[in-house]
């Protein structure tokens, strides 16, 4: 068993597959919970749900009920909602399969819940519920149910409400099984979140993703072998950043080399820096380009500046002649890429200062293009024997990683972790930091604050926070990692001033005060 850090290991943070869900239940009925016990359960607990939300069901329910078992709880939902007085009906697309789904529909229409016989008119009013297909769904559904529930969903008359995973949505990729799935205003997850619902490729489907609780007992839950948390901005609250001693030096609230820049994107070094200057640490140097380097002094006098870069013919930075002058190991963390450019003659010559060096090496953007064109390519990563980080968008990490194909993002990122030794931050609107068996899923980020430059500040961030916590343990785990990326993010959500990437630096660097001086006595 190895130690979780943070999140806590419960069912609202942990995410599965399927065949993980699958497995969960199939133990609590091997240890005696009853099937029907854990049916009623779950559409007792959505009911509460939407009760709650009495607007919803103002103009009455229709409930699409699958064959299966997710059937089956739109079957319970149906008669708790009709039981509190609310009109309720039912339609039954496909045959039904279950007995204990075909005893609930039984049930429910001896006690007055109407049984469509036609299809519901997607032009009503009322709150249309998708029970149709859940976890277990694995394969294409008819393209015309989906059709009905997506015009539906565009009239906005009424609100579409999916049980665990909407009906044509593949739950372990989050992507349509045909050519479309059904969109749902809200999305329930039943149990615990499947990953395909966290993914990118989702959110056109899930609309606002909630949690139901099923009562999975915790100590299921710690036997998962691979952990994958969902972290959102409500795990802030439970962050713990290191208390620094009042009497330490800057020497000692760490130490952090920034290597960033170029004739060409000038501006990535700026922002880098102002990352590192909002995370607290102590002592900040940077190599900088020939152009930066003249005026950095006007606008971050607090850096300490080690080495100018020259350009390539290109505009492209030239890393090697700056490094040969360089003493990296009195650094607790490197930061190498945000705007050098890609010059892979310069990269060869130098890539052995990375390679050794003992600190926490942190590259991002060019730094990882270089790489990828690079005549060792990812297998630089095996050759380098100290703590990495890497921060690739998509394309990025396709470029290093060709040869890992893998369902979804997150699998994605455990694959490279794994087999390269690294921790990973793969980018996109739910970014994942991932080591070689667990995983953190940002969810519930701010669309609005995908802008250039904000890479730039957070590796940065990354740098100067990763420093001061090298200063407490060597073993820096990826646990700080995910919490530094979440924290840029939650500062990104916060800048009233706009979403550019130098504003959102001077929120990072309010919210790093606050979040340390409450914990410093």
């Amino acid at each position: 068993m190895f130690e979780i850090g943070w999140p806590t290991i419960d069912s609202k943070h942990l995410i599965v597959d399927s065949n993980q869900m699958l497995t969960l239940e199939k133990e609590m009925f091997f240890d005696g919970m009853p099937q029907e016990a854990l049916m009623e359960k779950a559409g007792i607990q959505i009911s509460k749900w939407l009760l709650k939300r009495k607007p919803l069901l103002k103009h009455g329910i229709t409930i699409f009920i699958g064959p299966g078992h997710n059937g089956g709880d739109g079957a319970v939902i149906a008669r708790e909602l009709f039981l509190r007085g609310y009109l309720v009906n039912v339609w039954c697309p496909f045959p039904i399969k279950k007995t204990l789904t075909n005893n609930h529909i039984n049930y429910i229409t001896s006690i007055g819940v109407k049984k469509l016989v036609e299809t519901p008119d997607p032009n009503g009013r009322e709150l249309w519920i998708d029970a149709v297909f859940g976890n277990n769904q694995t394969k294409k559904v008819d393209n015309k149910l989906i059709k009905l529930f997506n015009k539906k969903f565009h009239n906005k008359y009424g609100k579409v409400v999916s049980i665990d995973i909407p009906t044509g949505l593949c739950p372990n990729n989050g992507k349509p099984f045909l050519d479309n799935a059904v969109k749902a205003n809200y999305t329930l997850a039943i149990g615990l979140h499947k990953i395909g619902l966290i993914q990118d490729s989702a959110l056109a489907f899930i609309g606002e993703l909630h949690h139901i609780d099923i009562g999975v007992p915790i100590n299921k839950l710690s036997r998962v072998e691979k952990k994958i948390f969902k972290i959102t901005y409500c795990d802030l609250k439970n962050i713990d950043l290191p208390s620094l001693p009042k009497n330490s030096n800057k020497y000692k609230r760490g130490r952090t080399l920034l290597i960033a820049g170029s004739e060409k994107y000038s501006g990535a070094a700026y922002l880098a820096l102002k990352g590192a200057l909002s995370s607290g640490a102590g002592f900040i140097s940077a190599v900088l380009p020939d152009l930066v380097s003249q005026s950095i002094w006007q606008v971050a006098p607090e850096v300490v500046l080690k080495g100018t870069m020259q350009s390539n013919e290109n505009g492209d930075a030239i890393l090697f002649r700056a490094l040969k002058n360089i003493d990296l190991s009195v650094y607790d963390s490197l930061v190498v890429g945000p705007g050098i450019g890609v010059d892979n003659q310069d990269w060869e010559k130098s890539k052995d200062y990375f390679i050794g060096f003992e600190g926490l090496l942190i590259l991002d953007a060019d730094a990882l293009n270089r790489i990828s064109e690079s005549k060792l390519g990812s297998q630089f990563f095996s050759e380098r024997k100290f703590k990495t980080w890497i921060t690739p968008h998509s394309k990025e990490f396709s470029r290093l990683f060709p040869d890992i194909n893998c369902e979804n993002n997150v699998e994605l990122a455990l694959e490279a972790a794994k087999e390269f030794n690294i921790s990973v931050l793969l980018k996109g609107a739910n970014s994942i930091v991932a080591e070689s068996n667990k995983a953190w899923q940002l969810f519930g980020t701010d669309s609005q604050t995908a802008r250039a430059g904000l890479g730039d500040l957070l590796s940065g961030f990354l740098g100067g926070s990763a420093a001061i916590d090298l200063t407490f343990s060597k073993n820096i785990t990826t646990d700080s990692f995910a919490k530094y990326v979440l924290l840029h993010s939650f500062a990104a959500s916060k800048c009233k001033r706009g979403s550019n990437a130098s504003a959102i630096g001077d929120v990072l660097s309010k919210l790093m005060r606050k979040m340390k001086t409450r914990q410093i006595s």
